[in-house]
C-alpha cells in the first residue's frame, strides 16, 4: 500500500515549537489579575489575543482594546526575555530541510509576536508564515492552514500539521491535514488522522510520512477494441500502467479478455463482466457487483479492500449514438434537441446509479459516457452528468480543475483531429471519460496520453494504444473522522 507523498509540514508556534504557552498563560493571568484554572483553557489556549481580550472584557468590564494592548505587551516582554525551543523541535526542522520538505509557521499569534519568535528560531527555516493578522478568521477555523497550503502550493491532504492545543488541532483537521499533536498543557485524544505524542524528540520525516493516509489512484481507460488497433498493444498497456503508478483501472472495450490478460501479466486481481467491461486492481477484490453478463453497454463493479478500507469501483460504457457533439457541431441542433437525444444514455446512467445508490461504502464510477459534461459546456445542460451529480457523485477532474477554459480535460480524441468521413471537418474535442466519486477526497486528477500519437488511420505503431485519453484521479483513503 502506498501513502500520499509528504508535501509539507505545517507547525504551530506557541507551545509546539517554542515553550510560549506558559508565557502566554502567565501574561493572561497578569492582565486578568487572578490565577487561571482548567475552566479557562478554552478561552486562552490556542486563541488569538483579541478573543482572549474579549473574554476578559466580558468578565471584568474593562475595554477590550486596552486589554488586548496589555496582553500584547505582557506576552512580548516575556518572549523577549527568552524563549526556549521545545525538545526535538529544531532537530525536526533541520531534518526536514535536509530532506527538502518545505515547512510553514501557522500561528494564532499576531505578526509582531511571530516575527520575534521567527528571529530567534531562524526565519529561513520556514518557507511561509501565517499569523492572526493574515486571515479573516484564525484558529479554530481552517483558514490559516488553508492559507499556508495555498502559499506553498501543496494539498492539505498531503501535509502534516504539528499542534499542541485542541483549538489548533480543530483548525488543521478542518483544513484536511493529518495532525501530529504534542500537547503542552491540556490533553488531546488520538483520533483518525491524528497521532498524539508526548514530545517531538525522536520525530523524523520518515515518521511523519507514515502518518499520512493511504492513496488510491484510479484510472478510467477505454482500451479501443482491447487495444488491437495498435501493434504490441498488451506490452504498451502494461507500460502505461507501470509508468502512471495506478492502483485500480476501470476498463471499457476490453475485447473480451483484456482484463484477464492485463491482470495476469501484472499479478493483479480482476473482474471481467461481459464482452466489454472489467476492473483490474493491485488490491484484493472481495466482491463483484452488478450483472456479470452485462452487454456491450452498461456497468459493472468490484469491491476492493485497501488495508481496513473498502471501496466500490464501477466502470460504465454508455451508448455512443446519437453523439451529441456531432449533432451540435455538424448539424447545429439546439440545446433542447440535444438533451432529448441523450435519453438512451440517460437511461443507462440511471440504471447504473440505481445499482449503488443505497450503499454506504465509498463509490468510484469511471467510464466512457459518450457525453460531454454540464460542468464544461453550460450552454447545454447535458443530462447524463447532471443525473450523476444529482445522485451525489462528484466529478473528480472538475474538483481538481474547476475552470474548463484553462483545463478542458479533453479525452476524445488524441488521434482524431479531423472527422473520419474525409470531409476535413475538425473533430469535436470533448471530455467524455470520467472518474466520479462519492465519499472520498480528491488529491489530484489528470488526463493521460503516452507520447504523441499519430492521427488516424496511421496508428499501428503508436505508443498510446487507444483512441481516448485516460483519466487518472488520486484519492486519499483517510479513515473518517468522528
Amino acid at each position: 500500500m502506498t501513502r500520499l507523498p509528504l508535501q509539507a509540514v505545517l507547525f504551530d508556534m506557541d507551545g509546539t515549537l517554542v515553550d510560549t504557552e506558559r508565557l502566554w498563560w502567565e501574561a493572561v493571568e497578569q492582565v486578568a489579575g487572578r490565577a487561571l484554572n482548567e475552566a479557562d483553557e478554552a478561552e486562552v489556549l490556542g486563541r488569538p489575543v483579541e478573543h482572549t481580550a474579549d473574554w476578559l472584557a466580558a468578565a471584568t468590564g474593562g475595554p477590550a482594546a486596552d486589554l488586548a494592548d496589555a496582553l500584547h505587551r505582557e506576552f512580548a516582554d516575556r518572549v523577549r526575555a527568552g524563549i526556549v525551543p521545545r525538545p526535538g523541535a529544531l532537530d525536526l526542522l533541520d531534518a526536514l530541510a535536509r530532506d527538502g520538505v518545505p515547512t510553514a509557521l501557522v500561528t494564532a499569534s499576531p505578526r509582531a509576536v511571530a516575527d520575534t519568535v521567527l528571529e530567534a528560531l531562524g526565519a529561513s527555516r520556514f518557507a511561509v508564515s501565517v499569523t492572526a493578522d493574515d486571515t479573516d478568521r484564525t484558529k479554530p477555523a481552517p483558514d490559516p492552514y488553508l492559507a499556508a497550503c495555498r502559499a506553498l502550493g501543496v494539498d492539505p491532504e498531503a501535509c502534516v500539521a504539528v499542534e499542541d492545543t485542541r483549538t489548533g488541532v480543530s483548525s488543521a483537521e478542518a483544513a484536511g491535514c493529518t495532525v501530529l499533536a504534542v500537547p503542552s498543557l491540556a490533553p488531546i485524544e488520538p483520533a483518525p488522522g491524528r497521532t498524539v505524542l508526548d514530545s517531538l524528540e525522536g520525530v523524523t520525516p520518515e515518521l511523519l510520512r507514515t502518518l499520512l493516509p493511504y492513496r488510491l489512484r484510479v484510472m478510467s481507460w477505454n482500451l479501443w477494441h482491447g487495444g488491437t488497433k495498435v501493434h504490441d498493444h498488451l506490452a504498451k498497456q502494461l507500460k502505461v500502467i507501470a509508468e502512471t503508478g495506478v492502483d485500480v483501472v476501470g476498463l471499457q472495450e476490453t475485447n473480451g479478455t483484456a482484463a484477464e490478460d492485463l491482470a495476469d501479466a501484472l499479478g493483479w486481481y480482476h473482474h471481467r463482466a461481459g464482452e466489454n467491461l472489467g476492473v483490474i486492481s493491485r488490491y484484493p477484490i472481495t466482491d463483484v457487483l452488478g450483472d456479470p453478463d452485462v452487454g456491450f453497454y452498461g456497468a459493472a463493479g468490484a469491491r476492493i479492500r485497501v488495508g481496513e478500507r473498502v471501496v466500490d469501483i464501477w466502470t460504465a460504457h454508455l451508448d455512443y449514438t446519437p453523439y451529441g457533439p456531432y449533432e451540435s457541431a455538424f448539424d447545429g441542433l439546439p440545446a433542447a434537441e440535444l438533451i432529448a437525444h441523450e435519453q438512451v444514455r440517460l437511461d443507462q446512467m440511471r440504471d447504473t446509479l440505481g445499482r449503488f445508490r443505497a450503499t454506504a461504502v465509498p463509490v468510484v464510477l469511471v467510464g466512457d459516457f459518450n457525453s460531454p459534461s454540464h460542468l464544461d459546456r453550460p450552454d447545454v445542460a447535458w443530462p447524463v452528468t447532471k443525473a450523476a451529480e444529482e445522485a451525489g457523485l462528484r466529478d473528480s477532474y472538475r474538483e481538481a480543475h474547476p475552470d474548463p477554459t484553462t483545463h478542458p480535460g479533453h479525452t476524445w480524441s488524441p488521434i482524431h483531429a479531423l472527422h473520419e468521413d474525409g470531409s476535413g471537418r475538425p473533430e469535436p474535442q470533448d471530455r467524455i471519460d470520467y472518474v466520479l466519486h462519492r465519499g472520498l477526497r480528491v488529491v489530484d486528477s489528470e488526463t493521460y496520453v503516452r507520447g504523441e500519437p499519430r492521427p488516424w488511420p496511421d496508428v499501428e505503431h503508436n505508443d498510446w494504444p487507444s483512441d481516448h485519453a485516460a483519466v487518472i484521479t488520486t484519492f486519499s483513503l483517510r479513515e473518517p473522522r468522528e
